[in-house]
């Protein structure tokens, strides 16, 4: 997953064997609820309210005398009412990024300043929060939380809340605690999102993504998307086709894309229409999970019984699910790999790549302070694939990484590459000066 490695966050807890799915958190604690006691004021308030919408209700009447007319001339009589349940649309494929992708950046547009939350929690609360965040990051994601370390305090502050929320998701179904997690426990996972960005935060954890959905345009869609990647793992161990691969690859990586980009921010000398920045965004997810299912071919099959790569794929170039999940790619006369997973390999990489070069083309269109972030991850990640090419396609007994230096090396390059725009702009100024 793209989320990082299994482990224990940070937290004042207690054994959570004995409780009910809703109270059970990712890394097998359970963090004490925010609880917040309404004042006896706010309570009256509600009260009133609701004895007086009751009261509209029930006799058809309304202070402003255009909507009781309204309300008498459309009622009908309970008899007369009948209940029609419509059919759900599943959507599915590359459908559902679609729809994703629309609905953020509707909200991107209603919301330009976040969801404006008022949680009633004191900024110290908030602050350890998201030091805790932070040190959960820094803890099982190393090289990603020095790319944070690039972007503004707020920014890193909102990407570390949505980090440790995408890490506990996928604990859910790849943690310790896997085995007892269920599509019910998934639904509760749900309320609690929803709950969250209502303003009424489970824990402190998810306080802070709270603080977070309150102050930048991230929408709930694709956390809700997410979720769903993980009931896919929980009953999904084979990919027929790529649209059903793509789909997968979409709910538990291309999401995280949706929900960075609006903290990552928009260039404001940026134009054009907010899709394609969200586009390339989503193509970066892709590849980074196209890449992570390559990487792990063998370790998925052969320790999970999980094959991610199409089958579809797998046939056309004459491999059967037995060879992939017993290791059996290596050809009998030198113990090199086969060449039909050479070649099968060498057609995955080149789609992987596609998708790097596709959110390239995406990355300028951010804000200065977060593209050299998104450009070191980019460029460190695509060459995953090039260790595996340096592997000899061997994904089974040997595993592709980036060494440190190398990581180091190429974070001029990334630089630069973050800076172009500028520098661009910069020499279209000179020349404009020089022409006048």
């Amino acid at each position: 997953m793209l989320v990082g490695n299994r482990g224990t966050a940070a937290s004042t807890s207690r054994p959570c064997s004995d409780l009910p799915p809703r109270h059970l958190h990712a890394e097998g604690v359970c963090l004490e609820p925010l609880r917040r006691k309404p004042s006896a004021k706010a309570l009256n308030k509600r009260t009133h309210r609701k004895a007086c919408q009751a009261a509209t209700l029930e006799s058809g009447t309304s202070s402003n005398p255009a909507q009781t007319a309204r309300v008498q001339e459309n009622r009908i009589p309970a008899s007369n009412i009948l209940i029609q349940s419509q059919p759900e649309i599943r959507l599915a494929g590359q459908d559902v990024e679609d729809a994703a992708l629309k609905a953020c950046v509707q909200h991107h547009l209603q919301y330009p300043q976040g969801l404006q939350i008022n949680m009633g929690h004191d900024s110290g609360a908030l602050s350890d929060a998201y030091k805790r965040c932070g040190d959960i990051t820094q803890m099982y994601a190393k090289t990603f939380y020095l790319g944070t370390q690039l972007m503004t305090p707020e920014k890193a502050r909102a990407i570390w809340a949505i980090y440790v929320w995408c890490r506990r998701t996928d604990e859910l179904v790849d943690g310790p605690n896997a085995s007892r997690i269920t599509p019910m426990a998934l639904d509760r996972w749900q309320e609690r999102l929803e709950a969250t960005f209502d303003g009424k935060p489970y824990d402190i954890l998810d306080a802070a993504l709270t603080e977070t959905v309150s102050r930048f345009p991230v929408a709930i869609q694709p956390f809700k998307d997410m979720i769903e990647g993980m009931r896919m793992d929980l009953v999904k161990p084979r990919y027929q086709t790529f649209d059903e691969l793509y789909e997968y690859c979409y709910r538990v990586a291309g999401t995280v894309g949706l929900m960075s980009t609006p903290v990552m921010g928009i260039d404001p000398s940026y134009k054009g229409e907010l899709g394609p920045v969200y586009k390339a965004a989503l193509a970066l997810g892709t590849a980074n999970q196209l890449t992570n299912i390559l990487r792990d071919v063998g370790e998925d099959a052969v320790e999970r019984d999980r094959i991610y790569v199409p089958l579809d794929d797998l046939n056309k170039f004459g491999i059967s699910e037995r060879e992939v999940t017993e290791g059996l790619m290596f050809a009998a006369h030198n113990g090199q790999i086969d060449d039909r997973w050479q070649a099968f390999m060498r057609f995955q990489i080149a789609r992987a790549r596609q998708y790097f070069a596709d959110a390239e083309a995406g990355v300028g269109d951010l804000d200065r302070d977060a593209r050299w972030p998104v450009w070191s991850a980019l460029i460190l990640y695509r060459q995953i694939l090039d260790s595996i090419e340096a592997n000899g396609y061997n994904n089974f007994t040997k595993r592709a990484y980036v060494p440190k230096w190398r990581k180091l090396a190429s974070l001029p390059a990334a630089f630069v590459r973050a800076n172009m725009p500028v520098i661009m702009q910069q020499k279209q100024q000179q020349q404009a000066q020089i022409s006048q």
